[in-house]
């Protein structure tokens, strides 16, 4: 999943460049990109991250603010009929869409591996086994989706 993630940062820069050039005053959209391009490919990813809930929230609260900010990036580019027909944008925006699809796959890969490992320690015989041989074993971190996320976007002319 990570790959994904570094694959999405990666794509950013090209994407907010194109969009500078037809978008000159939407200048407050291309800075909250960047930003939170920035935080999220700038925080150290602890070793113990899937067993740390504070690090593992960071790390999910960074990545959907890049994903917020993204598609408040799209809406921007909606308006803009000649950005739309670019390309370079369309090439971009094909990549990016892409890399989301990939980032939804491997977060639900994740989730339900997650889960399994974390029922299979939470239930005999598995918890026994762990006990027993696996005194390491953690409950793991999963993604959780926000309030914001679970309602329907309202839609107002």
């Amino acid at each position: 999943m990570l790959n994904q993630y570094q694959r999405r940062a990666d794509l950013i820069p090209n994407l907010v460049e194109t969009v500078k050039g037809y978008a000159r005053h939407e200048e407050q959209t291309l800075t909250a990109v960047v930003e939170a391009r920035a935080k999220a490919t700038q925080m150290t990813i602890p070793s113990d991250i899937l067993t740390n809930p504070e690090a593992f929230k960071r790390f999910q609260e960074n990545q959907a603010a890049l994903t917020t900010a993204l598609s408040r990036l799209l809406a921007v580019a909606e308006q803009y009929p000649d950005l739309k027909a670019n390309q370079n944008f369309l090439s971009l925006q094909s990549q990016l869409e892409g890399t989301e699809n990939r980032i939804s796959v491997a977060r639900r890969d994740y989730i339900e591996a997650v889960q399994a490992y974390n029922t299979e320690l939470r239930t005999i015989p598995g918890r026994w086994i762990a006990a027993m041989f696996y005194r390491e074993a953690k409950i793991k971190e999963t993604f959780t989706i926000s309030q914001e996320a679970q309602e329907a976007p309202k839609v107002r002319f």
